[in-house]
């Protein structure tokens, strides 16, 4: 397959019609990699070459952190000197010792960078015709924006390109990444080459190179690998710019079978996320620690030194993680949960809900019923009107779980081994007690 091989042009039509300033910002590009294959990020360079107007593309910087391919060695620098020979300083390198992490690496390529505006890639990506023209005609118009492409799919199997439509960007309450759809005024305007509002970021980023500084870069406590996209997405809605995605934009992400730090990233996401939660979430990281499992006080887990990050939220001023939800992210929903546990959550309007809980508003969730007769309980959707009666129960932390309609009381069966769930039953109350793992306030 050619370095410079042809990409569908997978942009609306009105993104072909539209015409951009000649007088636009320069743009670095950092493409970050670890272990990528040779290729791969030959293509990236080739295309971001091919693709950007020379007057606009001010240098493209390449982050290892600390890849051990022997052919990302010798075979890359002499395909970077190649290049530079013709495009004299257009590719710069930097190489980290030791690995150091997603954001560390980001925050590298952002401090090596000296155009008007950075854009904070992968290295497994092609960028289509006219990528950067739209995204700098926006920030030039906004400095505080921070920016996505939309990205289109490429297989890593065979390199084969698919059309992804344009979406927002969110997450879950254990930070994972997510789509989301736009605000509806977005849809209403019937014109899905207009920029969009977005909660958050994927990873990747494209803004104002002073403005990115002005705001903290990313936060490089931040370890290994997740969850530093969310920290920034949060942190700028919060104090002081805000985040769209660019549908006139398109970058084709090779979509990876694993990714290349860790085969399991789930312990560092948790302490990621944790972190982000004590910095930026004020009450609502209880819905975090929720969704990790993990208690509300001496969950055991170091989550690094906040204090700077706190100093620097204050500095700037920022809003409470409250207007967030109610004008950013109003899809998140916020649940009062008062209490969880091994075997379920329980909230303040008595509803018992089972896991896994979702994170939006618009997911339904399965809560705990008593049918009325038998002796098992069952799960409906907690949206369901006809059973709702019989889904509320009376506890208190150390006392019995009772049904506020039928009386009867959730028991189990202390004698029998194996899951929770199958030993639970309904039956006239014997005065058996239950203690719930977590607290979030006295029951």
């Amino acid at each position: 397959m050619p370095l410079d091989r042809e990409l569908p042009d997978t942009r609306d039509h009105r993104c072909i019609e539209r015409e951009y300033p000649h007088n636009l910002p320069t743009i670095s590009v950092v493409l970050i990699y670890l272990d990528e294959a040779l290729s791969v990020i030959q293509r990236a360079i080739c295309s971001i070459i091919n693709r950007t107007p020379a007057h606009l593309l001010k240098e493209i910087i390449l982050v290892d952190d600390h890849s051990k391919n022997e052919d990302l060695k010798t075979q890359l620098h002499v395909y970077i000197s190649s290049i530079n020979e013709k495009h004299p300083g257009l590719v710069k390198m930097v190489t980290h010792p030791e690995q150091k992490g997603l954001a560390q690496a980001r925050i590298s390529g952002w401090k090596a960078a000296t155009g008007d505006v950075v854009a904070i890639l992968d290295a497994h990506i092609e960028v289509h015709v006219k990528w950067a023209e739209p995204l700098l005609a926006r920030i030039q118009a906004d400095r505080t924006l921070v920016l996505s492409p939309v990205f289109d799919r490429v297989n890593y199997y065979d390199l084969e390109v698919t059309k992804y439509p344009p979406s927002a960007h969110g997450f879950e309450w254990a930070l994972w990444c997510i789509y989301v759809p736009f605000p509806q005024k977005w849809y209403d305007q019937k014109d899905p080459s207009q920029p969009g509002k977005s909660p958050s970021v994927m990873g990747i980023l494209v803004v104002d190179r002073l403005f990115l500084g002005e705001i903290g870069t990313l936060d490089g406590g931040m370890q290994v690998y997740g969850g530093e996209n969310v920290e920034l997405g949060i942190r700028v809605w919060l104090c002081g710019g805000s985040i769209e995605v660019i549908p006139c934009s398109k970058v084709a992400h090779i979509e990876r079978a694993h990714k290349p730090y860790m085969p399991d990233l789930s312990g560092v996401m948790k302490r990621n996320a944790l972190r982000v939660a004590e910095i930026w979430m004020d009450e609502y990281k209880r819905n975090v620690h929720i969704a990790w499992g993990v208690p509300m006080q001496n969950h055991g887990i170091d989550i690094g030194d906040v204090s700077e990050r706190k100093k620097l939220r204050e500095r700037l001023k920022c809003k409470p993680f409250k207007w967030y939800l109610e004008n950013v992210y109003t899809a998140l929903n916020p649940r009062n949960i008062l209490a969880y546990g091994v075997v379920f959550y329980y909230t303040a309007s008595g509803e018992i809900l089972a896991d896994p809980l979702p994170s939006l508003l618009h997911d339904r969730s399965h809560c705990l019923i008593d049918p009325g007769s038998g002796r098992f309980p069952e799960l409906s959707w907690c949206s369901d009107t006809e059973k709702s009666k019989h889904m509320y129960w009376d506890f208190k932390q150390g006392e019995a779980i009772q049904n506020r309609e039928t009386k009867r009381c959730l028991e189990i069966n202390a004698e029998q081994t194996g899951k929770y769930e199958k030993n639970v039953f309904i039956q006239e109350c014997r005065n058996q007690h239950w203690r719930i793992q977590n607290l979030i306030q006295d029951l």
